[in-house]
């Protein structure tokens, strides 16, 4: 008995975790309900605690421009509390899991976005042993103030390149969260001075912040460069809004004509 609970305390032979989504779309600002299984092992083990929380896929850049690949961990919930798990024997904990509002959208209409990499984690604390984990794809919907910009932006002929998470904070806006997201926009041959168009979200239960950044095209006589624009949208104003003749104001006026001088 004493071999068998050394070998579950190095993970052979321990408790597993398992974790069922009940509903895997969600906006920000809403909960994700879900219900973690404990699988007992070969030997009864004293379960320190459970964590549910969201775990990003984000690039960071490193020394000499490096960029790598991190993940971090946020939003994370302790569930329940410490309990025992006997050989065979099943223990479930049901659990709901508020999205912060500035979680990355990951699904546009029905499609998944390329390059978002966003889940629920699962971590199970066993004393003396190395931790459990689980991860959950989840599909995060743009919240509906968020969804008529994107609009506004396909009506005006932007083209949906790819969509990336950031680690780093986004100056004058009201980030928490230590990333950001990037939804990258080809611009259409109406705005000839402009190459793309970076968008980004960062979200409230009030207010969101909206800041563009315009990748200009080289002139005959200047190189290319970006320029940044932002603004502050009502989550319940939204809709009070032209965002296609409101966006186009700022993109022709960046990007309508090469600047040749």
């Amino acid at each position: 008995m004493g071999f068998k609970r050394l070998l579950a305390s190095l993970g052979a032979g321990g408790a597993s975790v398992e974790t069922e989504l009940f509903e895997e779309n969600v906006v920000p600002g809403g909960v994700v309900q879900g219900e973690v299984r404990v699988q007992g092992g070969s030997v009864s083990q004293e379960i320190q605690g459970l964590t549910v929380g969201l775990q990003a896929r984000v690039e960071v850049e490193g020394h000499d421009d490096q960029e790598y690949k991190q993940n971090i961990d946020f939003a994370t919930e302790r569930i329940g509390g410490a309990f025992e798990v006997r050989p065979g024997a099943v223990h479930t904990v049901r659990f709901g899991l508020e999205i912060p509002w500035e979680t990355p959208v990951t699904t546009i209409e029905g499609q998944d976005l390329r390059g978002m990499h966003l889940g629920v984690t699962t971590g199970l604390q066993i004393a003396r042993a190395v931790d459990s984990g689980d991860l959950d794809p989840v599909r995060v919907h743009p919240l509906p103030a968020q969804q008529a910009i994107l609009d506004a932006f396909i009506h005006l002929g932007f083209r949906f390149k790819s969509a990336d998470m950031e680690r780093g904070h986004v100056r004058g806006t009201r980030q928490r969260l230590p990333f950001y997201q990037e939804i990258e926009f080809r611009a259409p041959e109406q705005y000839r001075g402009l190459n793309e168009v970076e968008l980004t979200f960062v979200a409230d239960d009030r207010e969101m912040d909206v800041v563009m950044e315009m990748d200009k095209k080289d002139g005959l006589f200047s190189e290319g460069h970006d320029t940044y624009r932002s603004f502050t949208v009502g989550l319940d104003a939204y809709a009070s809004t032209d965002w296609p003749a409101y966006l186009h104001g700022w993109l022709a006026e960046v990007g309508g004509r090469r600047t040749w001088f």
